[in-house]
């Protein structure tokens, strides 16, 4: 049996998707250790944790930036900042664990630098839709439809060049600035192509993301990584009116990151279907209900509801556009209304437009009536739901845990490092 290091930021977006692939390999037999923030409670997965140093955990610094230059900042700040920390820390927890490999969300860079330092095996795993170059893809972060006509083709390679030698021009100053205090040669290419060589584990199916003739070989989609631990649920007071199936009902959630103003799309929501025939179901991802202020008469609220419980009952899901909810409502054959502008969200939005199983709509906080009209369409045409089923099939083919440990277990090897 193998011991793996775990390694992902310390925000549940990061650590979460993970946490499905460590009770996977300790359910086969493996030991994981863990290096992430000490409230992310990675212990539950009978993994040991190992916390790191507390000037890497802890709320991240946020941006006021939407779009590109929410991206860019979000690069430089959020994740390669922390690079030459993650590095030293885990070149300790290597000599004193002596890993079989090391397994990381895609976003903490420390994994990639450990492993062209070292040579230790790395297996990274895709917690956004996948940012990597193509030649059939515009680049990630434009949130542009893809295209492998020459026409397409010919402006993908375009956009590239204005992306790399423009746009992300600072980003790619500040980490081979980073590169060189690690004492690492300079890269060539950007840090959002920084998947493993050996595995790369894509959360998600292949029929939600683009068509690329030229993926990678080593990238592997292994359907939905949410984190279903079945813990036990206590059902709210209201929860009859979700089960008794009168009235369609309408999921509306901001998730747990971009969730500081609530009003913008769960109170928005409910107050644009007050007068409608539905149940509005809101979920704050933590605040009091409270904040919502005075609710209409069909709608309800709570701070959680775990998503195998509602989203069997759930006709349609209004969403900000967080990559690991809206994989569980389409694993549910739930279709959507995704409305976000910050992190990975236009991205996860075009992708969903673009699989036929829901409305995007290119605001965090939607005008009321593009708002409506979008739920009620996505409620009313089935094609919609036809969508969304058709993605609930794909992701029920792949069994998940199985497919995890298999690929893992494929491709691991004593590795001879210098630790």
């Amino acid at each position: 049996m193998s011991h793996f290091l775990f390694a992902s930021m310390p925000q549940a977006g990061h650590t979460n998707p993970l946490k499905p692939i460590a009770r996977a390999l300790i359910a086969a037999g493996h030991t994981v250790d863990w290096y992430t923030g000490r409230d992310q409670n990675v212990g539950a997965t009978g993994a040991t944790h190992r916390p790191m140093h507390p000037d890497l955990d802890g709320p991240p610094p946020r941006s006021e930036h939407t779009g590109l230059a929410g991206i860019r900042w979000d690069l430089k700040h959020l994740f390669l900042d922390p690079v030459p920390l993650q590095v030293t820390e885990l070149t300790s927890l290597v000599t004193q664990t002596r890993p079989t490999a090391l397994i990381a969300d895609m976003g903490f860079f420390g994994a990639g630098a450990l492993h062209e330092l070292t040579g230790i095996d790395w297996i990274s795993v895709g917690i956004t839709p996948l940012p990597i170059p193509s030649r059939d893809t515009a680049p990630f972060g434009t949130a542009l439809p893809p295209s492998a006509t020459a026409l397409g083709r010919l402006r993908n390679r375009v956009l590239y060049a204005l992306m790399n030698r423009l746009v992300l021009r600072d980003v790619h100053r500040h980490w081979q600035d980073v590169r060189a205090r690690i004492e690492l040669p300079p890269a060539r290419t950007s840090p959002l192509a920084g998947i493993s060589p050996l595995l790369h584990l894509q959360n998600g199916v292949g029929e939600f993301e683009y068509y690329r003739s030229d993926l990678p070989e080593q990238v592997r989609f292994v359907g939905s990584l949410a984190d279903d631990s079945g813990a036990p649920f206590d059902p709210p007071a209201w929860w009859l009116d979700v089960i008794a199936g009168e009235r369609p009902v309408v999921h509306v959630t901001q998730g747990t990151v971009a969730n500081d103003d609530l009003g913008a799309l769960v109170a928005r929501t409910a107050r644009v279907l007050a007068d409608d025939d539905v149940l509005v179901v809101a979920t704050t991802g933590g605040a009091d209900p409270a904040v919502l202020g005075e609710l209409p008469g069909n709608a309800r609220a709570a701070r959680f509801i775990p998503h195998r419980y509602l989203l069997p009952y759930t006709s349609a899901m209004v969403t900000n556009g967080g990559y690991g909810g809206v994989q569980t409502a389409l694993a549910h054959g739930v279709p959507l209304v995704v409305a976000g502008a910050t992190e990975d969200k236009p991205e996860v939005a075009a992708r969903v437009e673009h699989a036929g199983a829901g409305r995007r709509l290119r605001s965090a906080a939607p005008a009321d009536a593009d708002l409506h009209a979008a739920i009620l369409q996505v409620l009313g045409d089935p094609a919609f739901r036809r969508g969304a089923n058709r993605l609930r099939d794909a992701y029920a083919r792949i069994d998940t845990a199985a497919e995890v440990v298999r690929l893992v277990e494929g491709v691991t090897k004593p590795a001879i490092v210098k630790y």
